[in-house]
């Protein structure tokens, strides 16, 4: 019996059983480490988690797509990226710096734009109390090579105006503009002038200081881009130039120098014409004027303010108004 017991504990299948397998001597047992792992006590009354707790949450939650939309953005920091400079102000020389000279130069100003001016007469009183430079040569001017150039000089003098301007002292993509009340005159003697490298924008504000005294909303600019460069900063420059009138509130009107003049003969020349003539017949206000009357009244005033060489350049400087 005892023989055979020993045979029993040293036989194979005892020894088998007796001695642990290879899974069971290195895979843990798990139900071994339950006793060590922590029990939080129930309570009646949990305490409310710490502001640390929230946070951790927050992220975890935030990382596994568990979060809200909006934890999900607070939890992402944001730059804000600054916005893009605005094109720098341009520099704008005025020549004729008379009554209209002057009330231009206030709405190149109110832009935010540079204004440098020279004259026959001296300004330069007025220009330094209204933060303007004033210079006593046109010589002088361009050397400061201003970004556009612009004559506001009377009809009749323009032609000398222009072959004065010493263009070796000016940048060669200067813009040359003009606010003549005739087109077609100014624009054939810039481009027979001007060097071919030069820009030219013929412009028209058909308002002045007396009608557009309490500012030029609505009040119509007509302008033609004669010759503008495509390449370079000449185009920027020109957009940047004709949005002083734009920005200003008046009701831009792009069309050619050509059709501008033949609706000016029938228009502004006419107005100038008939307030001429009721100016000869020295009218005057009565208690009892009618609307009628007071409107002619108004051009009277309105026509007369301007100089007798505007008129006389309206009729000569347009073919249009010679036939009308």
């Amino acid at each position: 019996m005892a023989s055979s017991l020993r045979h029993f504990v040293h036989s194979p299948a005892a020894a088998a059983a007796s001695t642990p397998s290879l899974l069971s001597r290195f895979s843990p047992n798990f139900c071994t480490f339950a006793a060590l792992r922590p029990i939080r006590p129930f309570s009646a009354n949990p305490k409310p988690p710490t502001a640390a707790e929230q946070e951790q949450e927050q992220y975890a939650g935030a990382g596994t797509g568990t979060g809200t939309g909006a934890e999900e953005e607070s939890s992402v920091p944001t730059t804000e990226l600054p916005e893009p400079a605005g094109p720098p102000a341009l520099r704008v020389g005025i020549i004729g710096f008379g009554n209209f000279g002057q009330f231009i130069a206030r709405g190149i100003q109110r832009q935010g734009h540079a204004v440098l001016a020279t004259s026959r007469s001296d300004y330069s009183a007025y220009c330094a109390a209204n933060g303007i430079r004033f210079f006593r040569s046109l010589e002088a001017l361009c050397e400061e090579q201003p970004d556009v150039l612009l004559v506001c000089s009377s009809i009749l003098s323009t032609e000398s105006v222009v072959r004065a301007i010493p263009f070796g002292k000016l940048r060669p993509d200067t813009i040359v503009a003009d606010v003549l009340s005739v087109k077609q005159f100014p624009r054939n003697l810039l481009l027979e002038i001007l060097p071919p490298e030069f820009g030219i924008v013929c412009t028209h504000p058909m308002f002045g200081p007396e009608s557009g005294k309490h500012g030029w909303n609505m009040l119509p600019f007509v302008y033609d881009k004669v010759r503008i460069a495509e390449e370079g900063d000449q185009k920027a420059k020109c957009e940047q130039f004709l949005s002083i009138f734009e920005r200003e509130g008046c009701r831009m009107e792009e069309m050619s120098c050509e059709e501008h003049d033949r609706h000016a003969a029938g228009s502004q020349f006419i107005t100038h014409t008939i307030g001429r003539v009721l100016a000869q017949l020295n009218l005057k206000s009565t208690p009892i004027n009618t609307k009628g009357y007071e409107t002619l009244l108004q051009l009277t005033k309105n026509t007369v303010s301007d100089s007798f060489d505007l008129y006389y350049g309206l009729f000569m400087y347009n073919v249009n108004a010679t036939e009308q």
